[in-house]
């Protein structure tokens, strides 16, 4: 029997779970819980870029991005903090070419930008997400209300901003040969017929090679057959891809997209579809942002409407290294809280 399970993700692993459940068949994840991203970054230069400041990432509590610098809290309660521009030499080159700041394929939207301190905004996205956040809210989980008109405006225009840069350089790619499959525009017609026969040889070509694999790990969780794996931080092969079996190559999301799961008028929408804006926070949970998704997932997993969730924690023999996991147990939740920024193949966990 399939599980039923929840995940927080980035844009573009939410486009990859999207991905997932449309085409490669039965799929656990039931409750897409999206985070705000503008970038991430690579850990090892996250790493190296922190010993340059003199920090040991050991001794930091928590990262944050704010007022267009990268901000260290340590553990002893001082700040030091980095200008957005040179955080940038340790940001993956494929989130240029992102254009999701909200996560617009997920359930419900959650990030710090547009909120007071010590909440969340939420964007409520699917009758499900409205579903859970109405019952979590009754509950006694969070707290609501509405998200201001200047909290919208803010979230509108940088999400437009990284949509605009961003197709800045999807355009500089395209004119020297280094094509940028997932914007173009693709009807679902037109994208099954393209991608029929191709396999984890053409995604190497299209994704890996080409430096834009963002390292989400579904096309080691949609492989049939067990023969793909990441190793030193890029997909791999090991024996024969089946005939006929595109499994890997329609989950990534830098493979084509198809226009009814990625839109391309970003101008008129640059939040994508939603039901709702509300601020929220979870009392009865300390979180990075007001412990709204700690409390989103504990509710669920504790109600039954999940039986675990994929989320991010940290590896504890090297600080700050993301670990994809499932939680199944609401002190797994409570231990993973917190926003990791460097690249994590979330969805691997699928077959671990």
């Amino acid at each position: 029997m399939t599980r039923t399970y929840a995940m927080v993700g980035t844009p573009c692993q939410i486009t990859a779970a999207t991905l997932m459940d449309r085409y490669t068949g039965d799929f656990p994840v039931e409750l897409k819980l999206g985070l705000f991203c503008m970038e991430n970054f690579s850990y090892t230069y996250l790493k190296k870029l922190a010993e340059e400041e003199g920090i040991d990432l050991a001794d930091v509590s928590e990262f944050r991005i704010e007022k267009g610098r990268l901000w260290f809290h340590l553990n002893d309660g001082s700040k030091i903090s980095v200008p957005l521009e040179r955080a940038r030499s340790a940001m993956r080159k494929n989130c240029t070419v992102c254009m999701d700041f909200t996560s617009e394929q997920s359930d419900i939207s959650i990030g710090s930008v547009g909120s007071p301190e010590g909440w969340s905004t939420i964007i409520i996205r699917t009758e499900k997400g409205h579903e859970l956040i109405e019952k979590a809210r009754k509950a006694g989980y969070i707290e609501t209300k509405p998200l201001t008109e200047r909290g919208i405006r803010i979230l509108e225009k940088l999400a437009s901003g990284k949509k605009e840069e961003n197709l800045q350089e999807i355009k500089r790619r395209e004119s020297v040969a280094r094509p940028v499959l997932y914007w173009r525009v693709m009807p679902d017609e037109e994208y099954l017929e393209e991608v029929t026969d191709y396999q984890f040889d053409d995604l190497r070509s299209d994704v890996i090679d080409v430096g834009a694999c963002v390292l989400c790990g579904a096309c080691v969780a949609s492989c049939p057959e067990n023969i793909v794996s990441i190793k030193d931080r890029k997909p791999e092969v090991h024996g024969e891809c089946p005939e006929g079996c595109n499994a890997c190559y329609v989950a990534c999301p830098r493979t084509y997209v198809p226009d009814s799961i990625i839109g391309h008028d970003s101008a008129s929408t640059p939040l994508g579809e939603y039901i709702e804006f509300l601020s929220a926070r979870a009392p009865m949970f300390r979180g990075q942002d007001g412990g709204v998704v700690t409390a989103l997932l504990t509710y669920a997993l504790r109600e039954g409407i999940i039986e675990g969730a994929l989320v991010v924690d940290r590896d504890h023999e090297k600080p700050w290294k993301p670990l994809p996991v499932l939680a199944e147990e609401p002190q797994d939740i409570v231990k993973a809280a917190g926003t990791k920024y460097s690249a994590c193949p979330l969805l691997k966990i699928l077959k671990e």
